[in-house]
C-alpha cells in the first residue's frame, strides 16, 4: 500500500477514511447492521494507519485510532457508563506486523532487543463484548461496551445465559472483579435458531453474530431466555484488587470462579510460539463451535501492561491477529447514488446475491466517482467480492473491465434536488451545491444535529423528522425549539398522543442548555468531528470566543491562524472549514438563529487532581527509567500537554542528561526546570 501522495492528497483522505471507518463503527457496533467486509474495513483501517505514520502531523482528532465503538443508539436499555472505559484492540495482519508489536513492547519499556516478553494468545471470539461486575462474587451488572465508556444495560437478559453465573464459585473473590467477555452464540445453534425463524415465518439472521447481538439487546428478557447464547471470559475492568501478578494467572483464576475462559488460551514465550499458535487456530478454525477472526495477543506481566498504558482507543500491551479475506465471484446488476448529509454522492451497488462466508450480500459501496473509475466498474460487470467476518464485502476486482461497454455515467447533478454536483480541488468526493435546498441534506442535517453524539434529543428519530420535515414544521435546527408552539397541531396525528408529545417537547427543553462541544459538532461543519469540536472548546470556551477566532484566521489574520494552528489535532483544513463557515451568510442566519434559542454553558475541562493538570510539559535530554513515549503518556494521563519544543507558553519543563537548546530556551524564558526524580514524585503523589 503505496504512499506517493502528496501533504494536501494525504489530507483529503484521511478525512474521507475518518467518515468512513467512523461510519462502518455506527453499522458494525451500534446498529448491528453493518454495510462492508471486515476486510474492507481492514483495508481502510491499515491505509488509514499507513498515511499517519507517513504524515504524523495530519493525524486527525477524529482519526479512526483514537476511536472505539460506537455511541449507544436509540435503544429500549438502560445506558450504563462504564468505570474502567472498554477499549478495543489494535490489528496485526502478517507475520512482521506481530514481530513489530512485540518488538514496539520492548522499545516502550527500554527493554534489550533479545529481552524475552511472554505474551498469552488466545482465540478471538467474534461475538458481542460484554461486562459482568460481580460485587461479593454476586452479579449486580451486566452492560454491552457501546462506545466504551457508556453501554447498555442487559443484566436481567444475562440471567439467561448458562454460561454466566449468578454467584462465582470460591472463597477468594475480591469485593468488586468486573469480568469482560464475549457473548456468542455456536454455530450449530445459530442453524438451529435459523430453521425455527424460517418455520415460524420470521426474521432470520446472517450470522451468529449478528444474531447474538439481537438476541442480547432486547427489552424482553424472555426472548433472550429463548435464543442459545454462550459467554467466554478474555479480561477484565473495574476491580477491588487484581488476583495475580500476570495475565495467564487471573484468567485461570476468572476460570476456577466458575466462568468459561477459552481452551485454546496459552502462554507463549516468544513470538514464533505466538505465531506457532495462531496457525494452529487458524487451522483449525472451521471445526471450532464457534466463529473466530483472528488470534489476540496479550503481554503476559501486569506491571508491564500498567506501564505500556493505552493509546487514544487501545492497550499498547494487546494485538489482535487478524485472519485473511474470503473471496467470491457474482453480477453488478446496478449502481445507484445516495445522498448524504454533507451532499456527498455515494454509488451503491446492486449485486445479484451471492453467498460469501456463510452470509448472503446484495449491495457493496463503490465509495467515490474515482472508485468507480479505478475499478472500472459498470451494470452487467463480474466482480470479485471479498469479506472476512460478517459483513457486505467490497468489490476487489471487475473480471469483465475489457468488455466494451460504456463507462458508467457519474452524475453532474444532485438527483434529489437537481443542483449541480461538484468535487472540490484536490477532493475526489462529488458534492451537491445544494445545501439546505436539497431535501437529502437538510433531513440528514437534522438527524444529525439531534444524534446521540450530537445534542441527543431523545424522540426526534428519524421517522419524526421527515414526517415534521414534509409539514414544513423543521427547515432549521432552530426550529426543533420551536415546536412547542405546534404542539396541539402535533396531538391527534397518527402514533401522537398527549403524553408522546409532551415528553417529546420535554426532551427538547432539556437541550435548551447544551453542551458547547455538542452542538459546535451538531452543525455539521465539514472536519469537525465529535474530538475535534472537544479539543477546539478546550481552548475557547465559548462559542462567540471560537467565531471571533475562526473569522479572523479567515480574513487572513495570522495570529488567529496560528492560535487555532496550536491546538493539537488542528489543522490548516479544520482552519479553513471554520472560516468557510463563519464566512457564509447563509450559515450566520442558521448560527444567530439557533443561538437566539439555546444557550450553551462556557465549557469546562474537567482533568485529574495533579500538580500539572491543565499545563503543558516538554520532556528534553535522555529519560533513563522510562521512554519518551512513556513519558507522554504519563502527562496526558496526568491532564497535562505534551509538546515537542519549549515556547511562552510552556509551564515545565523535564530535563534528562544531555539537554541541549530546549534546556537553554526554557532558561530564557524562566520556565520552571525538573529532572526526572521530579518527575517520577509527581507522577506518584498524582496517584
Amino acid at each position: 500500500m503505496g504512499i506517493d501522495i502528496t501533504e494536501a492528497e494525504a489530507a483529503n483522505e484521511l478525512m474521507r477514511l475518518a467518515r468512513q471507518i467512523a461510519r462502518a463503527n455506527r453499522k458494525y457496533h451500534a446498529e448491528d447492521a453493518p454495510e462492508i467486509t471486515d476486510a474492507a474495513y481492514d483495508a481502510l483501517v491499515r491505509r488509514n494507519a499507513a498515511l499517519e505514520a507517513a504524515f504524523p502531523h495530519l493525524v486527525r482528532p477524529d482519526s479512526p485510532s483514537r476511536q472505539v465503538g460506537h455511541e449507544v443508539t436509540a435503544s429500549p436499555l438502560a445506558k450504563v457508563a462504564h468505570e474502567v472505559r472498554m477499549m478495543s484492540l489494535d490489528n496485526a495482519f502478517s507475520d512482521a506486523d506481530v514481530a513489530e508489536f512485540v518488538a514496539r513492547v520492548r522499545r516502550f519499556l527500554n527493554l534489550p532487543e533479545d529481552a524475552p516478553v511472554a505474551m498469552t494468545a488466545e482465540d478471538k471470539i467474534d461475538g458481542l463484548s460484554c461486562s459482568l461486575r460481580y460485587e461479593e462474587g454476586r452479579l449486580v451488572r451486566a452492560a454491552t461496551r457501546g462506545d466504551g465508556q457508556v453501554g447498555e444495560d442487559v443484566t436481567a437478559n444475562v440471567a439467561h445465559i448458562a454460561d454466566i453465573p449468578q454467584q462465582l464459585a470460591g472463597d477468594d473473590i475480591p469485593a468488586v472483579f468486573e469480568i469482560r467477555g464475549e457473548v456468542y452464540m455456536a454455530k450449530a445453534d445459530f442453524l438451529a435458531l435459523n430453521a425455527r425463524q424460517e418455520a415460524a415465518g420470521e426474521k432470520v439472521f446472517a450470522n451468529p453474530r449478528n444474531a447474538a447481538a439481537g438476541s442480547l439487546r432486547q427489552k424482553d428478557a424472555a426472548v433472550t431466555a429463548a435464543r442459545p447464547l454462550r459467554f467466554l471470559a478474555h479480561g477484565w475492568g473495574a476491580h477491588a484488587v487484581v488476583p495475580g501478578q500476570t495475565q495467564f494467572a487471573v484468567m485461570q483464576r476468572i476460570a476456577a470462579w466458575g466462568v468459561p475462559v477459552s481452551a485454546r488460551l496459552v502462554r507463549c514465550e516468544d513470538t514464533e510460539a505466538m505465531l506457532a499458535h495462531y496457525r494452529a487456530i487458524e487451522h483449525a478454525r472451521a471445526d471450532l463451535p464457534y466463529d473466530i477472526d483472528g488470534v489476540v495477543y496479550k503481554v503476559d506481566r501486569l506491571d508491564w501492561q500498567d506501564r505500556l498504558g493505552f493509546v487514544a482507543k487501545a492497550p499498547r500491551w494487546g494485538m489482535a491477529h487478524k485472519f485473511p479475506a474470503e473471496r467470491a465471484e457474482t453480477t453488478l446488476e446496478a449502481i445507484d447514488i445516495q445522498v448524504g448529509r454533507t451532499g456527498k454522492l455515494t454509488p451503491v451497488g446492486r449485486l445479484k446475491p451471492v453467498t460469501v462466508g456463510g452470509v448472503v450480500v446484495q449491495n457493496v459501496t463503490l465509495h467515490n466517482r474515482d472508485e468507480i473509475a479505478r475499478l472500472g466498474v459498470r451494470p452487467g460487470d463480474r466482480v470479485v467480492l471479498q469479506r472476512a467476518g460478517d459483513v457486505i464485502p467490497q468489490v476487489v476486482e471487475n473480471l469483465t473491465r475489457e468488455e466494451p461497454r460504456e463507462a458508467f455515467p457519474f452524475p453532474d447533478h444532485c438527483p434529489e434536488c437537481g443542483s449541480e454536483a461538484v468535487a472540490e480541488e484536490g477532493e475526489v468526493d462529488v458534492r451537491c451545491t445544494g445545501g439546505l435546498v436539497c431535501p437529502a441534506q437538510r433531513t440528514e442535517r437534522l438527524r444529525h444535529f439531534v444524534s446521540r453524539a450530537a445534542l441527543d434529543i431523545e424522540g426526534l428519530g428519524e421517522k419524526t423528522i421527515a414526517e415534521f420535515f414534509g409539514l414544513g414544521w423543521l427547515e432549521s435546527p432552530a426550529d426543533i425549539f420551536r415546536l412547542r408552539r405546534r404542539r396541539d397541531e402535533i396531538v391527534g396525528r397518527e402514533g401522537w398522543k398527549d403524553k408522546s408529545v409532551d415528553n417529546l417537547l420535554a426532551a427538547i427543553e432539556d437541550k435548551r442548555a447544551p453542551d458547547a462541544a455538542r452542538l459546535l459538532f451538531a452543525l455539521g461543519i465539514r472536519h469537525v468531528g465529535a474530538v475535534t469540536a472537544r479539543d477546539l472548546m478546550k481552548r475557547f470556551h465559548t462559542l462567540p470566543a471560537l467565531r471571533d477566532a475562526a473569522e479572523r484566521a479567515h480574513a487572513g489574520d495570522a495570529e488567529a491562524q496560528a492560535e487555532l494552528t496550536a491546538i493539537e489535532g488542528i489543522g490548516p483544513a479544520v482552519v479553513e472549514a471554520l472560516g468557510d463557515f463563519f464566512h457564509e451568510p447563509h450559515n450566520l442566519a442558521v448560527w444567530d438563529d439557533l443561538l437566539s434559542e439555546v444557550s450553551p454553558p462556557p465549557y469546562v475541562v474537567e482533568t485529574r487532581d495533579s500538580e500539572v493538570a491543565g499545563m503543558t510539559v516538554v520532556f528534553t535530554g535522555k529519560l533513563e527509567t522510562m521512554s519518551r513515549e512513556e513519558a507522554k503518556a504519563q502527562a496526558e494521563a496526568l491532564g497535562a500537554r505534551a509538546a515537542g519544543s519549549v515556547s511562552v507558553k510552556t509551564d515545565l519543563v523535564v530535563a534528562g542528561p544531555g539537554a541541549g537548546t530546549k534546556l537553554k530556551q526554557a532558561e530564557k524564558l524562566n520556565i520552571r526546570v525538573i529532572d526526572e526524580a521530579a518527575w517520577a514524585d509527581i507522577v506518584k503523589a498524582a496517584g
